[in-house]
């Protein structure tokens, strides 16, 4: 299927800030080196790929809204519209030199995601999908893994950041799952991951503390590919309640009964 106008718009400044950000990433294996460290650096990177991705953006659509992790909302003339925008997922990868991060965009349309996509530089590997047209890899079609079985399943979550009271309630959830699973992961990226999903490569996620930039076009990714996605209450507000569980019909069933809400109900 020949991809759309919008879908063109999205990839080519996906593309763009790709460039940026592997050049960026060269550079890290020797700032790792340094006395003061890559840290400032890859900041910068952050920047410098946010910046390409309004450029480009607002130059194909003017007057779209955005929502950005570095520069947070920017209000545009036509109220329908807004992009969602990660310039640098995986920062803590990017920065050890780990080539798992990637540029997230999703596009809302009246409060809809109906576009999608998640380009991880280092790997040459773009995930794209837009409502109703499904979810592709390097134009490769993606479907959801069919396991039913939890024993067979590798599911995937995030790591939360330092705050003890939190941790001790996620390792009571890792617990719970891996005692069920066949094995477990943590990527670094909540939007690879929920591409992971939609791919196959993994069967489940879920993650708590999450941001609309996050996994914006992860979700559509999922639903694209066959999938069901919803926050860790079984609705649909995962921007509002910042956490998100996908799999296939059985595995999201499954990893909703093991760990959704029930630390919300404390």
């Amino acid at each position: 299927m020949p991809a759309s106008a919008l879908m063109n718009v999205m990839v080519a400044a996906a593309r763009k800030a790709g460039k940026s950000l592997a050049r960026d990433f060269g550079e890290v294996e020797n700032l790792q080196v340094s006395v003061k460290g890559p840290g400032n650096f890859v900041s910068a990177a952050d920047f410098r790929s946010e910046k390409i991705l309004y450029e480009e953006l607002t130059r194909a659509r003017e007057g779209y809204g955005f929502l950005m992790e570095e520069s947070g909302t920017v209000e545009g003339d036509d109220k329908t519209h807004r992009w969602i925008i990660d310039p640098l997922d995986g920062t803590t990868n990017f920065l050890h030199g780990i080539p798992i991060f990637n540029i997230s965009i999703g596009l809302e349309r009246e409060g809809q995601i109906v576009a999608g996509v998640v380009y991880n530089p280092a790997m040459d590997e773009m995930y794209t999908a837009e409502k109703g047209k499904g979810a592709f890899m390097n134009d490769r079609r993606l479907r959801v893994a069919g396991r039913k079985s939890m024993m067979d399943c590798v599911i995937s979550t995030g790591t939360p950041t330092m705050n003890t009271t939190v941790h001790e309630a996620f390792l009571g959830e890792v617990r719970t799952v891996m005692n069920q699973v066949a094995s477990f992961r943590r990527f670094g990226s909540a939007a690879l991951d929920l591409c992971y999903v939609a791919s196959g490569r993994s069967d489940g996620f879920w993650e708590r503390n999450l941001h609309a930039w996050d996994m914006a076009a992860g979700i559509l990714m999922i639903r694209e590919a066959g999938g069901f996605v919803t926050d860790l209450h079984g609705g649909t507000d995962m921007f509002g309640t910042q956490t998100v569980v996908a799999g296939n019909q059985f595995v999201h069933r499954q990893l909703i009964e093991m760990v959704g809400d029930k630390r919300d109900e404390t």
